[in-house]
């Protein structure tokens, strides 16, 4: 597979359309029709790339796109508009939109934008790829000249129930031979439940120490509702895991793993 691509077109001929040619050219790929879902597909999956309409129902493509930027930084974004949405085409260029198409777009625009993204992408990962290795020779030569250094020990581990292992640095929960990933932001989310572990904690503050944005006391339960869900369903693989997590009614969330 080239890359994995996320679609967002309230047109289901639209949508069709983009998943045939994309998927025709080796690219994985999950469709969705309105702005919820694309942000609900963000959080439980890695995308390298999005293909967003701008002019849909509910919730607008530039509504999704600011959520978007938070929930998935590393995921590059391409804007499907039509004539009378240029201007917010345009602006939405500032948001850290790739690229944006006219509609309807032709196949060789569409895959011609899609591959210098997906090419941007592999850069911005091959930089980064760069950098980490970079960093464990620093480290490798501070620790043959003695100099002390961060170790395994001292690293964001944490133990809950029958020895099940949490590392929040790798996004990682495991126990003996069962492993499961977390996303960036389930990620966020179990650091903030275990450094707050047995405090009752709003639905607000939970989304802006996850989410790192201000919102209304009715918003904020719709916006951690869904990512508590999923994070619940991955720790309820490990005995007693269904049960760390506990709601508090009309407040927020416990964590009450030990």
């Amino acid at each position: 597979m080239k890359g994995k691509i996320l679609i967002v077109d309230d047109e289901e001929n639209a949508r069709k359309s983009l998943t045939d040619i994309l998927k025709l050219e080796g690219y994985q790929v999950v469709a969705k029709g309105d702005g919820q879902s694309a942000l609900d597909a963000l959080e439980d999956q890695d995308f390298d790339l999005m293909l967003l309409d701008i002019k849909m129902p509910g919730m607008s493509g530039i509504d999704v796109l600011e959520k978007a930027v938070k929930i998935a930084p590393d995921c590059f974004v391409i804007l499907l508009t039509a004539h009378g949405s240029m201007e917010s085409a345009i602006d939405s260029l500032r948001l850290q939109a790739h690229d944006y198409l006219l509609k309807p777009a032709s196949p060789n625009d569409i895959l011609s934008s899609v591959a210098k993204g997906m090419s941007r992408r592999t850069e911005s990962d091959r930089k980064r790829h760069l950098l980490e290795q970079m960093e464990s020779s620093i480290l490798e030569l501070k620790d043959a000249e003695g100099v002390e250094t961060v170790t395994e020990s001292a690293r964001a581990l944490y133990t809950l129930g029958d020895q099940v292992k949490v590392d929040l640095e790798r996004r990682e929960i495991w126990q003996n031979e069962k492993n499961v990933s977390l996303t960036p932001t389930e990620g966020k989310l179990m650091k903030v439940l275990l450094e707050n572990r047995g405090r009752v904690m709003s639905h607000r503050e939970l989304v802006m120490q996850v989410q790192g944005y201000q919102t209304t006391d009715w918003e904020a339960p719709e916006i951690m509702r869904p990512l508590v869900s999923r994070l619940r369903r991955k720790l309820a693989q490990f005995a007693g895991g269904d049960e760390w997590i506990s709601n508090v009614r009309g407040t927020g969330y416990v964590f009450d793993g030990r």
